[in-house]
């Protein structure tokens, strides 16, 4: 099947790369700590034969782990991070990260919404810029269930979805997007929330098939194992369209999550100049169109100049985002005691039986 074979391909991909792209010394050699998304040949490949470079990428999920890959590296090792773009304050706190230049980055072409100079700048200097975002919403097959009924988060829970959901595993987008389902915003989010948003949880989690990662989630929605995806959004179904035209995403009424990914150099990165010309190249108009059709997953280009063609446009809805941007709201970005209590919340509903 042809959705299996993009899904397994894009799997190998990532394994292939995490397994031999090592740290390189070499001055015509950059490396890049990067979300599955940037180790498509078809981004990378133009940048390389442009500047004669080899970019050698690693992949890993979620901040932490990143930092963790950091950590157990020598200073040098790393030029170029994708990170959460509601992280960079916290990292580039640590000294992590180089300062950018406004006039070196194409800000005036980005979504208003996206350029998020609270979380991307820091004490006035600007540490990261978002190059693609996305929504943590509720993927589904249109040809399987009754689209009026995604409109709400809480009308999933009824019986005529039991095991026919699955769960994005990720603790802050959907716990996000728990919050929102019950009236509370991402930005005020405390511990007193976290006793309802478990209860909503373990509701999902109660009529839930599964509780998947990246792959795992395309994968269930795409083969038909699962018929919605809590969590999901353009990210899972964009990147089928083609092959499945069934299906499709919707922003609950009560809101989604707004994801976004950011580019930073770092501080002791010895290829500055190469770095800043790869954050340029993946901003600009045919960079940004690779990245937002990559073959891992799809997602809105950041610039609004991206030279996507029109089916992709379709696909991707970009002429919707207006509305899709004024009903979202961003990750939650909980302090560390927060954080550790949410991660908790999220391994009690994950080993609920």
């Amino acid at each position: 099947m042809l959705i299996e074979r993009r899904l397994l391909a894009a799997t190998a991909i990532g394994t292939a790369v995490l397994a031999t792209a090592l740290p390189a010394l070499a001055a015509d050699q950059l490396n890049a700590l990067v979300w599955c998304d940037h180790a498509d040949p078809d981004l990378l490949q133009p940048f390389e034969d442009a500047n004669d470079v080899r970019v050698n990428v690693k992949e890993y999920e979620g901040t932490g782990a990143g930092l963790a890959i950091v950590d157990q590296s020598q200073p040098g090792d790393w030029d170029v991070m994708v990170i959460d773009s509601v992280d960079v304050p916290r990292v580039a706190g640590t000294g992590l990260f180089a300062e950018l230049q406004d006039d070196q980055l194409p800000l005036a072409d980005l979504f208003p919404e996206v350029v998020l100079d609270d979380f991307t700048t820091l004490d006035g200097k600007r540490y990261a810029i978002t190059e693609k975002f996305g929504y943590n919403s509720i993927s589904y097959n249109k040809d399987a269930v009754d689209p009026a009924a995604m409109t709400s988060l809480e009308g999933l829970l009824s019986e005529d979805y039991q095991g026919k959901i699955a769960i994005y595993d990720y603790y802050l987008p959907v716990m996000g997007m728990a919050a929102l389902s019950l009236g509370k915003s991402t930005e005020d989010l405390s511990a007193d929330d976290l006793p309802a948003i478990k209860e909503l949880l373990l509701k999902m989690k109660a009529n839930a098939a599964l509780v998947a990662d990246v792959v795992g989630s395309q994968t269930a929605i795409a083969t038909g194992e699962v018929d919605v995806l809590i969590g999901g959004g353009e990210w899972v179904t964009a990147g089928l369209a083609q092959e499945n035209p069934a299906l499709e995403f919707a922003i609950p009424d009560e809101g989604g999550i707004l994801w976004s990914q950011a580019l930073a150099i770092f501080a002791d990165s010895e290829r500055q100049d190469l770095a800043l010309k790869f954050i340029q190249y993946v901003m600009s108009p045919e960079g940004q169109a690779r990245l937002a059709t990559s073959s891992c997953y799809w997602g809105m280009p950041a610039n609004t100049k991206a030279a996507l063609s029109e089916e992709e446009k379709t696909i991707l809805r970009f002429d919707e985002q207006a509305s899709f941007l004024a009903k979202s709201q961003l990750y939650p970005a909980p302090d560390a005691d927060l954080d550790k209590a949410m991660q908790d919340v999220w391994t009690d509903m994950l080993q609920a039986q």
